[in-house]
């Protein structure tokens, strides 16, 4: 008869491994206890080994000492009474359906030692914060290139956060990963390379919805978020908008020039979703609430064309672009339009002789 994966997983004593480990970390169910009593269930483990170890008992008493150390380091490691206590009652509850021999529990300590505990530990060097991850890296580019080069901490931004902190979680994985292919050498029990595959499955997909839980915690970097970034950076003061200015239009950040005249800057990737609040702020709006100029800093600029520049930077609009960008080679030598394009490049001297 043909057998089927499912079926060989069930015949493995490796089977539960997975199980245990969601057990171990289940907030709502059983308190996380793999993770908020993790010393103290980690010591609960280590007793328990010992007692398997020992070749005074039969196997039969070993499950009954250690089922036993297990329920009462369990009902002990939180005060009665409590949440965490009731929670962990249902751990002790759901463990003793599981626990039916000793290999259940040798595959218990296991779980603790190999997935559990090392994933908890390597969640420490996850990053937990796209923008703080973006900051250092931005921080060290203009660190090393200085601020000509601030086209390339806008251009990166996204990047920066996404990618460099998926970069991160990768190497934590590989590095913990190959750990526990070398602690399968280790293990005190038999195992087949199918075991193997379970085991280290398991470790896979618990880590990977961890990781998942991180990643929605971080959530993406808003690419506005770089005004802020580089007014620390440079140590620039920001302001207010300007008293009853009103426009339905979204500005990132406002600063004062030295004549009292105002400055607003708007980073986006592209124009097109501002493009129609923009075209209502005329000069003569501007200039009525002392506002100098509108700033964009722009890292996708294929959309905008001759019209939409023209039109804005007549209205006291300036475009701020990469400073290879085919748009800033066209427009900066045309007499219609170079008075409304510059390099980023330029972004930070061009605050700097305001302010």
């Amino acid at each position: 008869m043909y057998e089927t994966i499912h079926d060989k997983i069930q015949k493995s004593p490796f089977k539960n491994i997975y199980w245990f480990s969601r057990h171990l970390l289940n907030t709502d169910q059983y308190g996380a206890i793999g993770k908020q009593k993790e010393k103290q269930l980690l010591n609960t483990v280590s007793m328990i080994e010992t007692i398997i170890a020992q070749d005074d008992f039969t196997d039969n008493e070993k499950l009954d000492i250690t089922k036993n150390i297990l329920t009462n380091d369990l009902n002990n490691i939180a005060v009665a009474g409590t949440k965490t206590h009731r929670l962990t009652l249902n751990l002790i509850d759901r463990l003793n359906e599981d626990i039916k021999t000793l290999e259940d529990m040798v595959i218990f300590c296991i779980t603790m030692k190999y997935v559990v505990y090392p994933i908890n530990h390597a969640l420490n060097y996850v990053p937990s914060n796209d923008l703080e991850f973006c900051q250092k890296a931005g921080k060290n580019i203009l660190d090393t290139l200085g601020k000509e080069k601030v086209g390339l901490v806008l251009s990166t931004w996204d990047t920066l956060g996404v990618k460099g902190c998926l970069d991160a979680e990768r190497t934590i994985v590989v590095e913990e990963f190959s750990k526990l292919i070398d602690n399968l050498e280790h293990l005190q029990i038999e195992h087949s390379e199918l075991d193997d595959n379970i085991l280290l499955t398991a470790f896979i997909q618990e880590f990977e919805r961890r990781l998942g839980q991180k990643r929605k915690a971080r959530g993406g970097t808003s690419l506005e978020s770089i005004t802020d970034f580089l007014f620390n950076y440079y140590n620039f003061k920001s302001s207010s908008k300007p008293d009853h200015f009103d426009q339905d239009i979204e500005v990132d950040k406002w600063f004062k020039c030295k004549d009292g005249w105002t400055v607003g800057i708007s980073c986006k990737r592209t124009l097109r979703e501002r493009w129609k609040q923009l075209s209502q702020a005329d000069r003569g709006t501007l200039s009525h609430f002392k506002i100098r100029e509108l700033w964009h800093l722009i890292t996708y600029d294929k959309d905008l064309s001759d019209d939409k520049i023209v039109r804005l930077g007549e209205q006291g609009q300036v475009f701020y672009l990469l400073d290879n960008s085919d748009v800033l080679a066209r427009c900066k030598n045309h007499p219609g339009m170079k008075d409304y394009v510059r390099p980023l490049s330029n972004f930070i001297d061009d605050i700097e002789k305001l302010i």
